[in-house]
């Protein structure tokens, strides 16, 4: 199975995707990921992409789909399939990979959305703190670390994130809604996006996205 998961920052996209695939055995794959593979074993695609980010300049999407392309058809353990996050962010790039994989093993077969209003994403996004040392993730309300600024796990210091912020999430949020809307439209447009209910508690998000996964 092949699955697409989709959602603004602090929806819950993280915590998800480690419950999927520890229950479907399915590669968890970002385009973070799968640039430094494709630049650390200084693959074709991997060095012009490289030349792009050098510049300063943002890698085309032409190029950026034949590395995802690449990338999955290279995969030593193909495991289950993948769990797609972060890429296709445009539809221009959906409407490429479409065409890429189309007739293969690597078309997308399900995609999950975390939906969630903006009000509740700023809180958790404001009180969001991670450790320095271990990256242990906690939150002021809903996950509190015993002694405060310090973490449970390694006793490491905890920071807030400079763009977690309202201030920033307005301006990411803005910006994953203009190049992702269309994104979610052209794939309900096939009948395969299940949107969930991200303000809930963990389990029942959880229960909802299983759900939609073994239909």
């Amino acid at each position: 199975m092949n699955i697409l998961i989709m959602g603004g920052p602090g929806a819950g996209k993280g915590t998800m995707s480690a419950r999927i695939v520890e229950k479907f055995n399915v590669n968890h794959i970002s385009t973070g990921d799968i640039f430094r593979s494709e630049i650390g074993n200084g693959t074709e695609l991997g060095l012009k992409a490289k030349d792009y980010m050098d510049k300063g300049m943002l890698v085309p999407d032409e190029l950026v789909n034949n590395m995802v392309k690449s990338y999955l058809e290279n995969l030593e353990d193909k495991k289950n399939g993948y769990l797609l996050d972060g890429y296709p962010r445009t539809l221009d790039q959906a409407k490429a990979f479409d065409e890429l994989s189309k007739n293969s093993d690597l078309a997308i077969d399900k995609v999950i959305a975390m939906d969630i209003a903006f009000e509740v994403l700023a809180g958790r996004i404001t009180g969001r703190r991670l450790c320095k040392n271990c990256g242990e993730i906690y939150h002021l309300q809903s996950k509190p670390p015993k002694v405060e600024g310090k973490c449970d796990v390694c006793g490491g210091e905890l920071y807030q994130r400079k763009d977690d912020t309202v201030e920033s999430l307005t301006v990411r949020l803005d910006e994953y809604s203009k190049q992702t809307a269309p994104v979610l439209d052209y794939y309900e447009e096939q009948g395969i996006v299940t949107k969930i209910n991200a303000d809930q508690p963990i389990e029942n998000v959880w229960n909802d996205v299983l759900n939609a996964l073994e239909k």
